[in-house]
Parts: structure tokens; C-alpha cells; sequence
């Protein structure tokens, strides 16, 4: 289990006056606008004040059950939406706010993974045809160069080279994921958010993910935003945890406060429906 305390404090403010967030999110609202069975217009509040901070190299998890605004919170941070209000603060800059061609700058630094890649992967296109995309829009690198980044990025992932001509639907669920995450790294950015990566895999394939995210992050620096349902795996992978229902952060500080010390009933229900991790708690208190 990781254990690592970040710089960021409970109250989602960094330590330290050098101390620069890679991203900050203060008071994010997201509504939606639905008709009701009888055709009344009504309005669904999916984020709710959403604030916190996460720190150059570390990762923070937002856990929740479903519908507690997970997902509308990744697609707000990767620009896939647009927030009713607040604001996203990405190295200084605020990304709500600034125009298009600023923006399009911005966002290769910012990479979503998705629960189901076989939903983001083109079925058309080869492994190789997949991870050349990103670097044929950067328009640095001849043909030959661009190969070469390709089977690099494979082997970074754990795939073999040899598979770039195959289709996403001849690999297997973790084999997309990785081709996925290769894919991401092609961009070359400093935040990956991963939206569930893990919850549609087995669980001997779930752990080689994990490890395979630690060891990224371990080598390339690397900022995540990790979003489950699996309070376990958060502790896991996450120096800070941010427990959210209804579209607002409920409790949210060190992954070991989170465990050892939950406040707020959501968390206390979060723990309760994963018995292996009330198995591990009397280990973090030696």
C-alpha cells in the first residue's frame, strides 16, 4: 500500500510558499439542463464547489460511488466540457478562461484515460496508426522517427513492437489500456487523469496496471488524477484521497488520515463495501 504524504493539505492548499500546483480547481460548478417525464424543464447540479490542489509528481484520487460527479469532473479538467462556473488553473494559467488558440496549446499536457479504451481506440486504425496520431499533429518528426517513437512507446508500456499492425479488437483488455496509456504518453503531457482504468479488468491485470502506472510516474514524473469507485486501490496508488458524493468533495486529505481516521459517512460506507481494506487497517497503525 502507498502511504506517501503529499505537500497538499487537507483544505486542498499546497505547503511551502515555492510551492507551485501543477493544477488547481477552485469552486467548480457544472448544471445540466434535463425535461422531466411530463416535459418540464428541470436542472441537474453534477459538481457543486469542487476545489483541491494537486502537487507536481503526485497523485491524487477522487473516489465516489456512481453518479457522485467522477466522471463530469474528469471531462471538465480534460475540456471535454465546459464548466458552469469556477475556474481551472493549469501551471498559472487559468484554462475556463483563456481563448481557443491558448487553449489548444494547453491541452496535449492534459491526457484522458478512459474505463473502456475500446470506446476512445479507433477499430479502423492499427496500433501503429493509433500512436502516430498524436505525433503527426506535433509535426516534429519524419515517418521513420515517428516509428521508432511508436515501438518506444510500446515497450515503455509493456507491449511488444511487434504488434503495430494489429487492431485494437486483437488485443486484450489490459493490451488496450496500455495502448491507451502509450498513446497518452505520446503527447508527451504533465497530467494523465484515468477515469476508472482499472474497473473493467481482472484483478491479476488491475495489478499489473497499477504497477505500471507507479513505475511511469516513477520515471517520467508524472501528475495523475485518479478516479474510482475502489477506495482500496486509491489507497494504493494515491498520496491524497478526496472522497465525493453529490457533486461536492465530502472529505479529502492524506491517503493513511483517509483510512485510518475516515470523518464523514460516505468514506465510512466506501470502507465498509471493501473488506480487504478493513483487513489491512490494523497494519498501518504499527
Amino acid at each position: 500500500m502507498r502511504l506517501l504524504v503529499s505537500s497538499m493539505k487537507v483544505d486542498g492548499s499546497a505547503d511551502g510558499p515555492d510551492m507551485q500546483p501543477l493544477l488547481k480547481v477552485e469552486n467548480l460548478v457544472k448544471r445540466y439542463a434535463k425535461r422531466s417525464l411530463v416535459g418540464a424543464r428541470e436542472e441537474l447540479l453534477a459538481l457543486h464547489g469542487v476545489s483541491f490542489t494537486i502537487s507536481p509528481g503526485s497523485t491524487l484520487a477522487v473516489v465516489g460511488e456512481s453518479g457522485s460527479g467522477k466522471s463530469t469532473l474528469a471531462s471538465c479538467l480534460a475540456c471535454l466540457e465546459s464548466p458552469t462556473a469556477g475556474n481551472i488553473w493549469f501551471e498559472g494559467k487559468d484554462i475556463v478562461t483563456l481563448g481557443e488558440r491558448a487553449r489548444q496549446q494547453i491541452l496535449p499536457q492534459i491526457q484522458l484515460i478512459f474505463q473502456d479504451p475500446a470506446s476512445s481506440l479507433n477499430p479502423r486504425w492499427s496500433v501503429l496508426e493509433i500512436l502516430i496520431e498524436p505525433l503527426i499533429l506535433r509535426r516534429k518528426f519524419n515517418r521513420e522517427e515517428m516509428s521508432q517513437r511508436a515501438s518506444s512507446l510500446l515497450e515503455r508500456v509493456g507491449l511488444s513492437p511487434d504488434i503495430v499492425e494489429r487492431a485494437p479488437n486483437e488485443l486484450s483488455g489490459g493490451q488496450r489500456q496500455r495502448l491507451d496509456i502509450a498513446r497518452a504518453l505520446a503527447h508527451e503531457p504533465k497530467l494523465l487523469i484515468l477515469d476508472e482504468p482499472l474497473s473493467a479488468l481482472d484483478c491479476s491485470v488491475q495489478a499489473q496496471i497499477a504497477n505500471l502506472l507507479m513505475e511511469l510516474q516513477s520515471s517520467l514524473a508524472m501528475t495523475y488524477l485518479f478516479i474510482t469507485h475502489d477506495l482500496a486501490m486509491a489507497a494504493h496508488l494515491a498520496d491524497e484521497i478526496a472522497v465525493m458524493n453529490r457533486g461536492r468533495i465530502v472529505e479529502q486529505g492524506p491517503a493513511e488520515q483517509i483510512l485510518k481516521q475516515p470523518r464523514h459517512e460516505t468514506t465510512r460506507q466506501l470502507l465498509a463495501a471493501v473488506p480487504r481494506m478493513v483487513r489491512a487497517l490494523p497494519a498501518l497503525e504499527q
